[in-house]
Protein backbone atom coordinates (compact mmCIF):
# COMPACT_ATOMS: atom_id res chain seq x y z
CA UNK A 1 0.00 0.00 0.00
CA UNK A 2 1.36 3.43 -0.96
CA UNK A 3 1.95 5.87 1.91
CA UNK A 4 -0.67 8.54 2.42
CA UNK A 5 0.85 11.85 1.25
CA UNK A 6 -1.53 13.76 3.54
CA UNK A 7 -0.63 11.82 6.69
CA UNK A 8 1.04 13.74 9.51
CA UNK A 9 4.78 13.08 9.85
CA UNK A 10 5.68 10.65 12.60
CA UNK A 11 8.08 12.52 14.88
CA UNK A 12 7.72 10.62 18.16
CA UNK A 13 8.31 7.01 19.14
CA UNK A 14 5.15 6.28 21.15
CA UNK A 15 6.41 2.88 22.40
CA UNK A 16 9.57 4.54 23.70
CA UNK A 17 7.47 7.24 25.40
CA UNK A 18 5.54 4.55 27.30
CA UNK A 19 8.82 2.89 28.30
CA UNK A 20 10.33 6.19 29.46
CA UNK A 21 7.24 7.02 31.51
CA UNK A 22 7.30 3.57 33.06
CA UNK A 23 10.96 4.09 33.98
CA UNK A 24 10.11 7.47 35.50
CA UNK A 25 7.65 5.78 37.87
CA UNK A 26 10.53 3.63 39.18
CA UNK A 27 12.76 6.69 39.66
CA UNK A 28 10.53 8.63 42.07
CA UNK A 29 8.72 10.82 39.48
CA UNK A 30 9.37 14.56 39.26
CA UNK A 31 5.86 16.02 39.15
CA UNK A 32 6.34 19.71 39.96
CA UNK A 33 5.23 20.86 36.49
CA UNK A 34 2.18 18.60 36.48
CA UNK A 35 1.26 19.65 40.02
CA UNK A 36 1.36 23.31 39.00
CA UNK A 37 -0.68 22.71 35.84
CA UNK A 38 -3.33 20.75 37.75
CA UNK A 39 -3.71 23.59 40.25
CA UNK A 40 -3.89 26.18 37.45
CA UNK A 41 -6.48 24.12 35.55
CA UNK A 42 -8.73 24.02 38.60
CA UNK A 43 -8.40 27.81 39.05
CA UNK A 44 -9.16 28.49 35.38
CA UNK A 45 -12.28 26.35 35.48
CA UNK A 46 -13.48 28.12 38.62
CA UNK A 47 -13.80 31.25 36.49
CA UNK A 48 -16.16 29.48 34.06
CA UNK A 49 -19.73 29.92 35.28
CA UNK A 50 -21.28 26.74 33.99
CA UNK A 51 -21.77 23.13 34.94
CA UNK A 52 -19.68 20.32 33.45
CA UNK A 53 -21.50 17.02 33.75
CA UNK A 54 -19.39 14.87 31.42
CA UNK A 55 -15.68 15.29 30.78
CA UNK A 56 -12.63 13.52 29.39
CA UNK A 57 -8.99 13.79 30.41
CA UNK A 58 -6.98 13.43 27.20
CA UNK A 59 -3.58 11.85 27.64
CA UNK A 60 -2.60 13.22 31.07
CA UNK A 61 -0.35 10.97 33.14
CA UNK A 62 -0.89 10.64 36.87
CA UNK A 63 -3.93 11.58 38.92
CA UNK A 64 -3.14 15.24 39.64
CA UNK A 65 -5.59 16.79 37.19
CA UNK A 66 -8.42 14.40 37.95
CA UNK A 67 -7.92 14.97 41.69
CA UNK A 68 -7.83 18.76 41.25
CA UNK A 69 -11.12 18.71 39.33
CA UNK A 70 -12.99 16.51 41.81
CA UNK A 71 -16.37 18.10 42.43
CA UNK A 72 -16.05 20.39 39.40
CA UNK A 73 -16.88 17.76 36.77
CA UNK A 74 -19.64 15.20 37.16
CA UNK A 75 -17.68 12.35 35.54
CA UNK A 76 -14.19 12.49 34.05
CA UNK A 77 -13.00 9.54 31.93
CA UNK A 78 -9.38 9.07 30.89
CA UNK A 79 -8.43 8.67 27.23
CA UNK A 80 -4.93 7.51 26.23
CA UNK A 81 -3.27 9.52 23.46
CA UNK A 82 -1.87 6.47 21.58
CA UNK A 83 -5.42 5.16 21.35
CA UNK A 84 -6.54 8.41 19.71
CA UNK A 85 -3.69 8.43 17.21
CA UNK A 86 -4.03 4.74 16.36
CA UNK A 87 -7.80 4.13 16.55
CA UNK A 88 -9.48 7.51 16.91
CA UNK A 89 -11.22 9.07 19.88
CA UNK A 90 -13.52 6.40 21.33
CA UNK A 91 -16.19 8.89 22.37
CA UNK A 92 -19.54 9.65 20.81
CA UNK A 93 -19.88 12.90 18.87
CA UNK A 94 -21.25 15.77 20.99
CA UNK A 95 -20.98 13.72 24.19
CA UNK A 96 -18.67 15.91 26.32
CA UNK A 97 -19.15 19.15 28.20
CA UNK A 98 -15.42 19.40 28.91
CA UNK A 99 -12.12 18.05 27.57
CA UNK A 100 -8.92 18.66 29.55
CA UNK A 101 -5.33 17.69 28.94
CA UNK A 102 -2.13 18.38 30.87
CA UNK A 103 1.39 18.16 29.43
CA UNK A 104 0.53 15.56 26.79
CA UNK A 105 -0.10 17.37 23.49
CA UNK A 106 3.62 18.07 22.94
CA UNK A 107 4.12 14.35 22.25
CA UNK A 108 1.33 14.10 19.64
CA UNK A 109 2.33 13.32 16.06
CA UNK A 110 -0.89 14.70 14.55
CA UNK A 111 -2.05 17.51 16.83
CA UNK A 112 -4.44 19.03 14.24
CA UNK A 113 -6.13 15.63 13.91
CA UNK A 114 -6.42 15.13 17.68
CA UNK A 115 -7.87 18.62 18.16
CA UNK A 116 -10.43 17.98 15.41
CA UNK A 117 -11.48 14.73 17.11
CA UNK A 118 -11.86 16.48 20.46
CA UNK A 119 -13.91 19.23 18.80
CA UNK A 120 -16.31 16.62 17.37
CA UNK A 121 -16.67 14.93 20.78
CA UNK A 122 -17.68 18.18 22.50
CA UNK A 123 -21.29 19.20 22.83
CA UNK A 124 -22.20 22.62 21.39
CA UNK A 125 -20.71 25.16 23.82
CA UNK A 126 -18.44 22.48 25.27
CA UNK A 127 -14.96 23.55 26.41
CA UNK A 128 -11.43 22.35 25.70
CA UNK A 129 -8.85 23.39 28.30
CA UNK A 130 -5.32 22.08 27.82
CA UNK A 131 -1.72 22.81 28.74
CA UNK A 132 1.27 21.66 26.74
CA UNK A 133 5.02 22.21 26.79
CA UNK A 134 6.12 24.61 24.04
CA UNK A 135 7.81 27.88 23.20
CA UNK A 136 11.38 28.25 24.50
CA UNK A 137 11.28 25.22 26.78
CA UNK A 138 14.80 23.89 27.52
CA UNK A 139 16.37 26.50 25.24
CA UNK A 140 19.43 26.56 27.50
CA UNK A 141 19.94 22.79 27.20
CA UNK A 142 19.38 22.83 23.45
CA UNK A 143 21.91 25.61 22.91
CA UNK A 144 24.50 23.98 25.15
CA UNK A 145 24.21 20.59 23.45
CA UNK A 146 24.40 22.15 19.98
CA UNK A 147 27.57 24.08 20.84
CA UNK A 148 29.21 21.07 22.51
CA UNK A 149 28.46 18.71 19.63
CA UNK A 150 29.66 21.22 17.06
CA UNK A 151 32.94 21.55 18.98
CA UNK A 152 33.52 17.91 19.90
CA UNK A 153 31.88 15.98 17.08
CA UNK A 154 31.65 18.36 14.13
CA UNK A 155 27.85 18.16 13.85
CA UNK A 156 24.56 18.47 15.69
CA UNK A 157 21.99 15.70 16.29
CA UNK A 158 18.29 16.12 17.20
CA UNK A 159 18.01 15.89 20.99
CA UNK A 160 15.00 17.97 22.04
CA UNK A 161 11.64 17.78 20.29
CA UNK A 162 10.52 20.79 18.26
CA UNK A 163 8.04 22.81 20.30
CA UNK A 164 4.99 24.68 19.03
CA UNK A 165 4.77 28.39 19.73
CA UNK A 166 1.77 30.42 20.81
CA UNK A 167 0.73 31.50 17.32
CA UNK A 168 0.94 27.95 15.98
CA UNK A 169 -1.36 26.65 18.70
CA UNK A 170 -3.92 29.43 18.22
CA UNK A 171 -4.02 28.73 14.49
CA UNK A 172 -4.51 25.00 15.13
CA UNK A 173 -7.49 25.70 17.39
CA UNK A 174 -9.13 27.77 14.65
CA UNK A 175 -8.32 25.15 12.03
CA UNK A 176 -10.01 22.47 14.18
CA UNK A 177 -13.20 24.56 14.33
CA UNK A 178 -13.05 25.91 17.87
CA UNK A 179 -14.81 29.18 18.63
CA UNK A 180 -13.36 31.91 20.87
CA UNK A 181 -9.85 30.38 20.95
CA UNK A 182 -7.50 31.72 23.63
CA UNK A 183 -3.81 30.93 24.21
CA UNK A 184 -1.30 32.17 26.78
CA UNK A 185 2.08 31.14 28.19
CA UNK A 186 3.16 30.42 31.75
CA UNK A 187 6.97 30.63 31.86
CA UNK A 188 8.54 28.64 34.68
CA UNK A 189 12.27 28.98 35.40
CA UNK A 190 13.74 26.22 37.55
CA UNK A 191 17.25 26.31 39.00
CA UNK A 192 19.57 23.30 39.30
CA UNK A 193 23.01 22.58 40.69
CA UNK A 194 24.19 21.35 37.28
CA UNK A 195 23.06 20.31 33.80
CA UNK A 196 23.27 16.70 34.97
CA UNK A 197 20.77 17.39 37.77
CA UNK A 198 18.40 18.86 35.17
CA UNK A 199 18.77 15.80 32.94
CA UNK A 200 18.03 13.53 35.91
CA UNK A 201 14.79 15.45 36.49
CA UNK A 202 13.88 15.04 32.81
CA UNK A 203 14.33 11.29 33.19
CA UNK A 204 12.11 11.39 36.29
CA UNK A 205 9.47 13.19 34.19
CA UNK A 206 9.66 10.58 31.43
CA UNK A 207 10.51 13.49 29.14
CA UNK A 208 13.84 12.52 27.59
CA UNK A 209 14.40 12.22 23.84
CA UNK A 210 11.75 10.14 22.03
CA UNK A 211 12.29 11.54 18.54
CA UNK A 212 12.18 8.92 15.77
CA UNK A 213 15.26 10.59 14.25
CA UNK A 214 17.16 10.63 17.54
CA UNK A 215 20.77 9.61 17.70
CA UNK A 216 21.02 5.90 18.58
CA UNK A 217 24.62 5.87 19.83
CA UNK A 218 25.49 6.95 23.38
CA UNK A 219 26.81 10.48 23.66
CA UNK A 220 30.55 10.75 24.14
CA UNK A 221 31.67 11.54 27.67
CA UNK A 222 33.74 14.47 26.40
CA UNK A 223 30.67 15.93 24.68
CA UNK A 224 28.56 15.61 27.82
CA UNK A 225 31.20 17.26 29.98
CA UNK A 226 31.64 20.10 27.48
CA UNK A 227 27.86 20.58 27.31
CA UNK A 228 27.68 20.94 31.10
CA UNK A 229 30.60 23.38 31.02
CA UNK A 230 28.97 25.55 28.33
CA UNK A 231 25.66 25.45 30.19
CA UNK A 232 27.34 26.73 33.34
CA UNK A 233 29.22 29.46 31.46
CA UNK A 234 26.17 30.82 29.67
CA UNK A 235 23.20 30.16 31.94
CA UNK A 236 24.38 30.22 35.56
CA UNK A 237 23.36 32.71 38.22
CA UNK A 238 25.95 34.40 40.47
CA UNK A 239 25.60 31.56 42.99
CA UNK A 240 26.63 29.02 40.34
CA UNK A 241 23.26 27.36 39.90
CA UNK A 242 21.96 27.04 36.33
CA UNK A 243 18.57 28.08 34.96
CA UNK A 244 16.18 25.88 32.95
CA UNK A 245 13.17 27.37 31.17
CA UNK A 246 9.84 25.55 30.84
CA UNK A 247 7.12 27.31 28.80
CA UNK A 248 3.63 25.93 29.46
CA UNK A 249 1.25 26.93 26.67
CA UNK A 250 -2.39 27.09 27.76
CA UNK A 251 -5.05 26.70 25.10
CA UNK A 252 -8.80 26.85 25.31
CA UNK A 253 -11.64 26.90 22.83
CA UNK A 254 -15.35 26.22 22.65
CA UNK A 255 -17.41 24.05 20.38
CA UNK A 256 -19.50 26.56 18.40
CA UNK A 257 -22.95 27.47 19.71
CA UNK A 258 -25.45 30.12 18.65
CA UNK A 259 -25.32 31.79 22.07
CA UNK A 260 -21.63 32.69 21.74
CA UNK A 261 -20.39 36.14 20.83
CA UNK A 262 -19.58 36.56 17.16
CA UNK A 263 -17.56 39.20 15.32
CA UNK A 264 -19.51 41.86 13.45
CA UNK A 265 -20.06 41.29 9.75
CA UNK A 266 -17.88 43.44 7.46
CA UNK A 267 -19.62 46.75 6.75
CA UNK A 268 -22.02 46.51 9.70
CA UNK A 269 -20.23 49.06 11.91
CA UNK A 270 -22.16 52.27 12.54
CA UNK A 271 -19.03 54.43 12.62
CA UNK A 272 -15.82 54.06 10.64
CA UNK A 273 -12.39 53.70 12.19
CA UNK A 274 -11.26 56.85 10.34
CA UNK A 275 -14.06 58.88 11.91
CA UNK A 276 -13.28 57.51 15.37
CA UNK A 277 -9.61 58.41 15.04
CA UNK A 278 -10.49 61.86 13.67
CA UNK A 279 -12.73 62.50 16.68
CA UNK A 280 -9.92 61.50 19.05
CA UNK A 281 -7.50 64.00 17.50
CA UNK A 282 -9.78 67.07 17.65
Amino acid sequence: MAPNPNAAPVLFDRALLRARRSRALDLNPATFLLDRVAEDAAERLQAVLREFRSGADIGTTGEQVRNALTGRVGSLVHVDLPDIENKGLALEPESLDLAVSALAFQFVNDLPGVLAQIRRALKPDGLLLAAMIGGDTLTELRQSFASAEAECEGGVSPRVAPFADLRDVGALLQRAGFALPVTDVDRIVVRYDSAFALMQDLRRMGATNILIERRRMPTRRATMLRMAQIYGERFADPDGRIRATFDVIWLSGWAPHESQQKPLKPGSAKASLAEAVKGKTK
